[in-house]
């Protein structure tokens, strides 16, 4: 809302406030509506220009305007439409000093409602006056009970607003459930439960609450507070006793991953059905592409119609709070397999996003359009209890943790040894700072704080997944650090971005074939341990079965995959005339159907490199002339059945049936933004003369009762150590 203090303008101006609504992707956007005379309406987009988005923003408490939209971009609005013919020199205080036809006198109808899109960059020091939260910190949940005031998160409370710099309750008189569902939902709690009210009596007749004098009234589906409509609290009028109420009290339900050690017969949690939807792909908690499952198999949401309504039912789904953004144009990484749904449209109180109206037809979607979200979650304190430190940058140091020694609290660093990208990982997510791009094993670059040197934690083991590094297992109150910390401490750098690396199971099904190659022609791939052990009694002109196929590795991330290593130490290779930049790129296994390895290829990377890309994207990566090597944004690396060590040697296996096995990156020595499609998996059945390859997947691409009826090793299974 905007409410600006009225002292400063003329007189005679109209008292407005300001919101942003509609079918909205963030909360700096949307339709202009303005409440005036005890009722919200619209603006019409006759004559409207930056200059007037401009005022609409800075009087909503933005820095500036980015864009506005015509023609009801973000939907039509309802009842009055209070201003036409709008005509700012970006300079008023309030759109209601802009020259216009005057309140309430338009011609104009609702298919011509105005739109805005402001910067997400708040006016420093901007003051609201008597208003609703225009961000999180003016709004808190003040936990009243002593239970409750070290539970983390907090959970229950007063809903408290900050205004002229204190703390005010608000009058519950008015107060609705729906209300509270929208708190809850900000916090990052996906739904809201009863509390003990004759205990907050019995505490508000002890304290006199100091009232808030406005109260609020939410639908229940906003994602926001500031959404909601703003009015005067008449029963808390000149700080009265809430005509015989208390303060507005919120009790929350937090979703499994949050919820705090319950108090006896207290240990009611947000419980989920089996999962419908899951995120993929982002460098954070409640954050990622929105996935679907159907028919078995896992796809993705195009991104047309997608709103923040749409994405707020995906984030409780999920047990998360209300969503912060709804994000298109496959922000955060492309799926792969089918698109299942198209022009979601949720009234905001479906239980899953598969429940909510959309278009069948997926005509035209890529995964181009995949849609992702933000979601709120609730504040842990992770944050606080990590730091990075001597780094050039806030993105890179050495990983110093907080923990309780003695019984104080103390800075101290993390032995390196073991140290990989799983553990980095698992610090940039809690430092919410994105993706690992490098685990370092010695800092000494990176001089920290002296007094923060000896080792608090050791024998740290991720599994990249988890929330805090307090939760990866460790040493207990034993630590053992042969190095010591200092200069060997663990460090790690961390990107916003990462790529993701997808092998394309359709292209491996449509080209694998049999050769029986002789000896004497695989003298190079002998050098290069391409062959089983076997092949080293085999006669030069006796034969070498091989099962060859083609590998075409996306990259579907939001960077560009590059080798660890650096080019200085890149290996030269006399038989193929190239360098490898990866020892270990890919592994090859034929696995028995009971999950044991009956045959491996071992696949060094010839090269990494851009054999083609989707269209407008440019190749920047080729193996000639010692170029630099990688996998760009959208483009892939074919290897094709033809080369070198593209094979399994199959030589001494009998007939039979088998599962065909191939992972990408399997040493995770490049940091991915998802790890759980780097396997590929095949039936294959051969006969002693023919061979079969069917039912080719990617880990994590069908529900998990059809994967565990797929023999072999599961992908939930698969770990670094």
């Amino acid at each position: 809302f905007s409410s600006l203090k009225m002292s400063y303008l003329p007189p005679d101006t109209p008292r407005i406030q300001l919101r942003l609504a509609g079918d909205k992707r963030k909360h700096n956007e949307g339709r202009v509506e303005v409440f005036y005379d005890g009722e919200w309406g619209t603006v019409c987009d006759d004559d409207f220009s930056i200059h007037s988005a401009q005022v609409v923003c800075r009087e909503l408490g933005y820095l500036e305007a980015v864009s506005w939209s015509p023609s009801s971009k973000y939907g039509k609005g309802e009842g009055r439409i209070w201003f036409d013919n709008v005509q700012c020199t970006g300079k008023e205080k309030t759109l209601a000093l802009c020259m216009s036809n005057g309140i309430g006198v338009s011609d104009c109808k609702h298919t011509e409602d105005v739109g805005v899109v402001c910067s997400d960059k708040r006016i420093p020091g901007f003051k609201f006056i008597n208003t609703m939260a225009n961000n999180v910190e003016d709004v808190r949940i003040r936990a009243i009970l002593s239970s409750y005031r070290k539970r983390v998160p907090v959970t229950e409370g007063y809903v408290e607003v900050k205004d002229g710099g204190k703390w005010k309750q608000i009058c519950d008189a008015e107060w609705t459930k729906h209300n509270s569902r929208v708190i809850c939902g900000m916090f990052g709690f996906p739904g809201e439960r009863k509390y003990n009210a004759r205990v907050y009596k019995m505490f508000a007749r002890r304290r006199k609450p100091n009232y808030w004098d406005y109260s609020v009234n939410c639908t229940g589906n906003e994602a926001h507070l500031s959404s909601c409509k703003l009015g005067h609290a008449v029963a808390a009028k000149a700080n009265s006793t809430c005509g015989g109420g208390t303060p507005v009290v919120v009790s929350c339900v937090p979703g499994r991953a949050f919820s705090p050690t319950p108090m006896t017969g207290r240990g009611k949690q947000y419980q989920s059905k089996q999962p419908l939807v899951r995120l993929r792909g982002g460098a954070i908690v409640g954050e990622g592409r929105v996935e679907v499952l159907k028919n078995g198999e896992w796809g993705t949401i195009c991104d047309d119609n997608w709103s923040l309504l749409s994405a707020t039912v995906v984030c409780r789904e999920l047990g998360f709070g209300s969503a912060k953004e709804a994000l298109s144009g496959g922000r955060l990484g492309q799926g792969m397999g089918p698109v299942h749904m198209n022009e979601v449209k949720c009234s905001g109180f479906e239980k899953s996003v598969t429940e909510c109206f959309f278009n069948k037809e997926s005509l035209g979607c890529s995964h181009e359009e995949d849609a992702a979200v933000t979601c709120n979650v609730p504040a842990m304190g992770f944050q606080e209890r990590l730091r990075l430190s001597g780094g050039r940058n806030p993105y890179e140091g050495r990983v110093e943790a907080l923990v309780e020694r003695n019984g104080s609290l103390v800075w101290g660093t993390v032995c390196s040894d073991g140290w990989g990208t799983m553990e980095a990982m698992v610090v940039c997510r809690q430092l919410g700072l994105g993706f690992a791009s490098n685990a370092f094993q010695e800092t000494w670059y990176w001089p920290g704080e002296v007094s923060a040197d000896p080792v608090v934690m050791s024998g740290v083991r991720c599994s990249g997944t988890e929330m805090s590094l307090s939760h990866c297992l460790h040493h207990g109150a034993h630590l053992t650090c042969p190095k010591g910390g200092g200069r060997n401490a663990a460090g790690v750098s961390c990107s916003e971005t990462a790529p993701d690396l997808v092998l394309s199971p359709q292209v491996v099904e449509q080209t694998t074939y049999m050769e029986d190659r002789p000896m004497f022609m695989l003298q190079c791939a002998y050098e290069e341990n391409c062959l089983s052990t076997t092949s080293s009694k085999t006669p030069a002109n006796s034969y070498r079965r091989l099962l060859r196929f083609s590998s075409q590795i996306h990259n579907n991330g939001q960077s560009d995959f590059r080798p660890k290593a650096g080019r200085h130490s890149w290996v030269w290779h006399d038989c193929h005339r190239h360098y490898h930049s990866m020892e270990v790129f890919t592994h090859y296994d034929l696995l028995s159907l009971n999950g044991t390895k009956v045959a491996e290829g071992h696949k060094a990377s010839f090269c990494l490199e851009d054999t083609d890309c989707e269209e407008g994207i440019e190749k920047r990566y080729e193996c000639a002339n010692f170029g630099e090597q990688g996998i760009t944004v959208g483009c892939w690396d074919t290897y094709r059945h033809d080369i070198d060590c593209q094979w399994i040697d199959i030589t001494d296996i009998k007939p039979g049936d088998y599962i065909f096995q191939v992972f990408i990156n399997p040493n995770y020595e490049v940091p991915e933004s998802d790890y759980s499609n780097n396997l590929m998996k095949c039936r294959c059945r051969y006969d002693g003369h023919r061979i079969w390859m069917y039912s080719c997947h990617n880990g994590g691409s069908l529900s998990t009762e059809t994967e565990e009826s797929f023999p072999g090793l599961l992908n939930n299974q698969v770990t670094h150590r």
